[in-house]
């Protein structure tokens, strides 16, 4: 043989080798940072929201006969302001409309910081487009005020009506306001209480619990971090503040192997989506689908009496009821263990989405469906 030959032979048993190993070795999972499954305990965005007034609008607020808590907010603004109205004073407020502003306090927000805020129409006003927000406490859950709102709304849609004709693009009752809030108040948080903390794992999975804390251990030594149960992670910090963001930091990015899913499939019963992940598996069953239609037609039928009997014209319906059922063959379906057979076993039976929702149930009930039904 050519010597020249051999490093070329060499390289294509090499290629062979490793192509074999390939379809021999298990594929690891995907890799995840500690970041993207976990997160701390009490360290969360806390919801806040405020009633107010938007004023300015171009004739498109809302109307006081039919929202009188337009008017009486305006009165009690205008009190705060010194001035009072007559009572039963005729208010036409078409530039006024009564909206609710929601925003999130995101956490470790501090006073003087910003917020972006949602404006949504709280009565029947047509259009929220050109207005301004007046002053609005945002509240909390515990009733407390932790930021304030005011600015110009951005509403991100357009339309006109004339005459009965009316023209519109996107929602014109919602607005958004970039930097409308201000933050009055900060929420304590148990980042510097103690000497750890809790981190809750998204899954409720034992095998991601304790690979978190395997890999905390590995980065920061033995018995730094302990899986408490499938959801929570305990983990002792350091003692100094500036210690502690370092040691976080370092924590968040650490790598973990992310297990496989459990078998589930997920139906959408109003929709009828079916999403179908790669652990469900499905055992040989044989199954029979047909469709049952039931069909109601009606018909007018009126019957006109002669000119001179003096009759009475009646009016009936003729009704014909059918009921279709199509025949319904008895299909084989062979054992799955990847996600590509199980979607061949169900394209075989030719059914719709709306079908197949009885037919997973009817499967998961026979015990052929190795996987775990939800219905949103």
């Amino acid at each position: 043989m050519n010597t020249a030959d051999r490093p070329l032979k060499l390289l294509i048993t090499l290629a062979c080798l490793a192509a074999s190993a390939a379809l021999w070795w298990p594929i690891t999972g995907q890799a995840a940072r500690i970041k993207e499954i976990a997160s701390v305990q009490g360290v969360r965005p806390n919801q806040l929201m405020g009633y107010g007034l938007v004023v300015g609008l171009d004739g498109t607020g809302d109307q006081t006969t039919q929202t009188p808590f337009t008017t009486q907010s305006l009165n009690a603004m205008l009190q705060q302001m010194g001035i009072t109205v007559p009572p039963g004073a005729a208010m036409q407020l078409k530039n006024v409309a009564a909206v609710l502003v929601t925003t999130s306090l995101p956490p470790f927000a501090q006073p003087g910081q910003t917020l972006d805020v949602n404006v949504s129409s709280l009565g029947n006003a047509k259009s929220l487009r050109g207005g301004t927000l007046i002053a609005t406490p945002l509240k909390g859950a515990d009733g407390q005020i932790y930021g304030l709102a005011q600015g110009n709304l951005i509403v991100g849609g357009a339309g006109a009506s004339q005459g009965g004709s009316k023209v519109q693009v996107n929602h014109l009752s919602a607005g958004r306001i970039p930097a409308g809030a201000t933050v009055e108040r900060s929420v304590p948080t148990p980042w510097l209480q103690g000497s750890s903390l809790q981190l809750d794992v998204q899954a409720d999975d034992f095998n991601t619990a304790r690979d978190i804390a395997g890999a905390i251990n590995r980065a920061k030594g033995a018995g730094t971090a302990e899986a408490i149960n499938g959801r929570t992670v305990s983990v002792r910090l350091p003692a100094q503040p500036g210690e502690r963001v370092a040691f976080m930091a370092d924590i968040e990015n650490l790598n973990v192997e992310r297990a496989a899913p459990p078998a589930r499939i997920v139906i959408n019963a109003r929709t009828g989506s079916i999403v179908v992940n790669q652990a469900v598996t499905i055992g040989p069953c044989a199954v029979a689908h047909g469709n049952l239609s039931v069909t109601i037609s009606s018909t007018p039928v009126i019957s006109q009496p002669n000119a001179f009997s003096q009759g009475q014209t009646v009016s009936t319906a003729k009704t014909d009821i059918r009921i279709n059922q199509e025949p319904g063959s008895l299909i084989q379906m062979p054992a799955g263990t990847q996600l590509t057979d199980v979607v061949k076993a169900l394209n075989t039976l030719g059914a719709n989405p709306q079908d197949l929702l009885a037919i997973l149930q009817a499967m998961k009930a026979a015990g052929a469906l190795q996987a775990e039904l939800e219905v949103i």
